[in-house]
């Protein structure tokens, strides 16, 4: 095997484990949600990220060229839009089922294509507007028995929030690929990381006023976790991409769908 084909292999194994450690993450967070305001998971997710983070830097060597970002606004509005999709995410997951949380997830690449069009000014061929077009209509599949008029039990009303909840964070998880986009042209992706988790925790402690919670033991692990295993899918994510382009491994995060089935 030649070391290109072992590069792509490489890259598909990275992405795999990622997906499934995104999921994974997903899982304890929902094993929570009943008790646990989303904002609190997100001040759990993003502050426990922080050591593995800034392990994987010091591991790459790269401590020494800084930490400090070239454009802070850029991260600031970055952070802002990432911090209200997973927040919005956290909240679904109290309200639907895993799979189907991660099913309506998928409207967010669809939707980062439409914004990079709109504010980008990148040129999408006909093809893949076809391709966002069909996708779409998926997510439309899935969103309409939540939707309909005709259950107005609570339990209908509770999956209409759910729905409408993991609907914006797909819409804030696309904006915040857009500005990512534009942060790339000046900070190197490792201060991308490192410092949406530093804006992620900082503005969850705003949501303190809102009633968080003492966590119990077992819920306390699990949002620990949810830290420690959202970094390392993070950092094996952002490898993956390191050793193949997007559209060999960018459609592997389909396979998500499937591990949240079986969790």
């Amino acid at each position: 095997m030649n070391a290109g084909k072992r590069r792509i292999q490489q890259a598909i194994w990275l992405k795999l484990a990622s997906v499934a450690l995104f999921v994974v993450m997903q899982a304890l967070v929902k094993y929570t949600a009943d008790r646990v305001p989303p904002g609190e998971a997100v001040f759990f997710r993003s502050i426990f990220a922080l050591p593995v983070i800034l392990a994987w830097i010091a591991f790459r060597g790269q401590l020494s060229l800084g930490l400090l970002p070239k454009a802070p606004l850029g991260h600031f509005w970055r952070g802002l839009m990432g911090t209200l999709s997973m927040g919005l995410g956290f909240a679904a997951l109290a309200y639907l089922p895993l799979p189907e949380v991660t099913a309506i997830g998928f409207a967010a690449p669809l939707l980062a294509v439409v914004f990079a069009a709109m504010y980008l000014d990148e040129r999408v061929p006909k093809l893949n507007w076809l391709a966002v077009l069909l996708g779409m209509v998926g997510v439309l599949i899935v969103l309409y028995p939540r939707f309909t008029v005709f259950d107005r039990s609570t339990s209908g009303y509770a999956e209409l929030l759910g729905a409408s909840l993991m609907l914006g964070c797909a819409v804030f998880a696309a904006l915040a690929q857009t500005v990512v986009r534009k942060l790339l042209v000046t900070d190197r992706t490792p201060i991308i990381v490192l410092w949406f988790s530093v804006t992620a925790t900082s503005l969850s402690l705003l949501t303190i006023p809102f009633g968080w919670v003492m966590p119990s033991p077992a819920d306390a692990i699990a949002l620990v976790a949810s830290g420690i295993v959202g970094a390392v899918a993070q950092i094996l994510m952002t490898e993956s991409y390191r050793h193949a382009g997007a559209a060999t491994i960018s459609p592997l995060d389909y396979t998500s769908l499937l591990f949240a089935l079986a969790i």
